[in-house]
């Protein structure tokens, strides 16, 4: 070998330069998790106030971040340390050096774009967001892309200097020839096996064979909010961790007739109830959160009341005090509220495995009884996988953004927001005036669009709901209520009103100023609301209530006599103190009912909150009951595993 005794040089052999530059992987990704932090202060402040949460804080991401980095440089590690001498070649170590730094330039982007989708999830993104935008035109994305990077320029600007800053640090190592080969060759198997043992043993989160393989859900060993789980994690271990999963990870908690004893998803039909064929109107309202109803939030300082029809509509309707989204995303919203089927896992359903399957839905059992069913959503038909999952669950007809443009009543691409969808006040009196046309009974169902980021507003409104407190959606909440409130006074001059029920809810909550909005509990909370006209159907319950209960309490309602199956429950006749919800979120389970909410991550308690008491969830009483956690922790481990063996391979439709 020619030798250099230089320590100088020597830090320019391999072997040290893979080590500098690991080092550097990590001082990207704390510095990109700083920037996290700052961004999403308001949802994270007061986590970080003393050693006893930043010390295990700062445990946590390095063993993530560990694991995150030799996902990405797994590739540049081993080709680095292969023996074979024949590539110890400048051109080869130049080729290394662009992969790692491609790799560490795509995990700034990562890490830094979700940053910014944070604030409308709660949780780090999957894998599954590289599918759940697969049928937006390119054009959208790019304009959604280009509207995110100059509102957050700064951002930006603090994403470009660290891609900068690392592309200039990265190192280069020089050529070290050897003259005795079986020296290099030795020496390399030795660095070799040792860094692919060390790396297996860093992507599994330790040198244990007792050890489980860390998952997203292990956020919470360090930290004991959703929150600070997203700050702990990082977006490339999340997407990469999350390839392959799906919905046939089938946990075995119980044995068949244990598990049908304790939860069964078949809802029997009440044999009592006579089938009343009345009209049903659902609207699932983009990002209407329960933080900005005042009808939600009698007595609550701090909110921005910004529905004053919604609020004085339920005034005359059926509402739940603490009513809940299944999901944090749009997809997330339609198999809730029109099948019963809530996201329970990572897998989504509107882009996975289930779409080859029959899929109950409210449109396909009101079918047998002569129900002619329209979705509406005013973006571009194949928008969101939207229109594919209404065929698949029933529905008739589909009213987009080409059926509005093709209707002379409107005004065409000229009420186009420009971004999304058709704003909301002209679709939604498009959708009336179809249904004006429509024979009875029927199903229609709308996903409105116009409360949605980049949160414009028509130019004739910009003086009527300017900017309001901290927060750009409300203003896009106003304009979206009364778009509601036209198709209401619209609505109820026809003659099907009357024999109509009405059921609105939300896709999911958005952007969050108060913080008992902010916790696991405040961040699904979503108005679920229920009008009849002239009926009896009014009040407030003071109980729980999910977007999953919404189909069987539908057909209850009507009187249907099939059984279906629904991961709910039938609210018109299911006692306050029996109602239960769950939804799932950054690995960990979430299940409440008769004032209590557990954690779970799929294998053991993690904590238990009085969450009608601790909105902001923040004193854990794991412990104090443990009856009722024991018997709690039993039902959602039988929803759990009944909800995974469904979407396997039992049916999620009794033909």
């Amino acid at each position: 070998m020619k030798k250099n005794s230089s320590s100088a040089e020597f830090l320019k052999a391999p072997f040290p330069v893979l080590v500098y530059n690991l080092i550097l992987a990590y001082v990207l990704f704390m510095l990109c998790r700083i920037i996290f932090i700052c961004y999403n202060w308001t949802e994270l402040a007061g986590s970080f106030n003393d050693r006893d949460t930043i010390v295990p804080f700062i445990k946590g991401a390095l063993k993530f971040d560990t694991a995150g980095i030799l996902y990405l440089t797994l590739p540049y590690i081993v080709l680095t340390l292969f023996p074979f001498h024949f590539k110890e070649r400048k051109g080869f170590f130049v080729f290394l050096r662009i992969l790692f730094t491609v790799s560490l330039c795509l995990a700034a982007v990562a890490n830094l774009a979700d940053t910014i989708y944070f604030p409308y999830t709660g949780c780090r993104s999957t894998f599954s967001v590289f599918t759940e935008f697969q049928d937006e035109s390119t054009s959208e994305i790019l304009k959604i892309f280009i509207d995110n990077i100059l509102g957050n320029w700064y951002l930006a600007i603090a994403g470009a200097v660290l891609i900068i800053l690392m592309c200039l640090a990265v190192k280069t190592p020089v050529v070290v020839r050897f003259n005795r080969l079986w020296k290099y060759y030795l020496i390399r198997t030795i660095l070799l096996c040792a860094g692919v043992a060390l790396s297996v043993c860093g992507i599994r989160g330790g040198f244990a064979t007792s050890i489980r393989p860390i998952a997203m859900s292990t956020a919470y060993q360090y930290v004991s909010t959703t929150s600070q789980a997203a700050a702990v994690l990082n977006t490339p271990f999340c997407a990469i961790r999350s390839i392959g999963h799906t919905s046939t990870d089938i946990p075995e908690y119980f044995s068949g007739q244990e598990l049908e004893n304790i939860y069964s998803p078949v809802i029997e039909p009440d044999s009592g109830r006579v089938f009343t064929p009345k009209n049903v109107v659902v609207f699932i309202l983009e990002s209407f959160g329960a933080e900005y109803i005042g009808q939600m939030n009698p007595g609550r300082a701090g909110i921005h009341d910004c529905t004053p029809f919604l609020d004085s509509l339920m005034e005359r309707s059926l509402y739940f005090e603490y009513s809940m989204a299944n999901g944090r995303k749009s997809i997330d919203a339609m198999p809730s509220i029109l099948s019963g089927i809530p996201m329970l896992n990572d897998h989504f359903m509107l882009t996975g495995t289930m779409m080859s399957k029959p899929v109950g839905g409210l449109a396909g059992y009101l079918k047998d009884k002569g129900y002619h069913s329209v979705f509406f959503h005013g973006a571009d038909n194949e928008s969101m996988g939207f229109q594919s999952y209404a065929r698949l669950i029933g529905y008739d007809d589909y009213y987009g953004r080409y059926e509005f443009n093709r209707d002379s009543r409107f005004n065409g691409d000229r009420d186009f927001d420009g971004v999304w969808a058709v704003w909301d006040e002209e679709f939604l009196q498009f959708m009336a005036d179809s249904i004006n046309e429509f024979r009875e009974p029927f199903v229609a169902s709308v996903f409105t669009a116009s409360s949605h980021n980049p949160f414009n507003i028509p130019e004739k409104y910009r003086g009527t709901w300017p900017d309001e407190g901290g927060l750009p959606i409300y203003k896009t909440v106003r304009y979206s209520d009364n778009a509601l409130r036209e198709f209401f006074e619209n609505a109820s001059r026809q003659p099907w009103f009357e024999n109509t029920l009405f059921v609105l809810t939300a896709d999911h909550t958005n952007l969050s100023e108060h913080p008992d909005y902010q916790s696991a509990f405040g961040q699904f909370r979503v108005p679920i609301i229920f009008y009849a006209p002239g009926d009896s159907l009014v009040g407030q319950r003071h109980c729980l209530a999910q977007q999953s209960d919404i189909l069987p309490t539908i057909l209850g309602y009507l009187g249907y006599d099939k059984p279906i199956v629904a991961f709910g429950q039938n609210l018109l006749e299911t006692p306050d103190q029996d109602v239960w919800a769950a939804n799932y979120q950054n690995g960990i389970y979430m299940f409440y009912r008769n004032g209590l909410m557990i954690q779970f991550d799929g294998n053991q308690l993690l904590g238990t909150y009085e969450y009608e008491k601790d909105t902001r969830l923040e004193n854990n009483i794991k412990g104090r009951y443990p009856e009722i956690e024991e018997a709690m922790e039993a039902q959602l481990k039988a929803i759990v595993q009944q909800y995974m063996e469904h979407m396997a391979s039992k049916p999620l439709v009794l033909i």
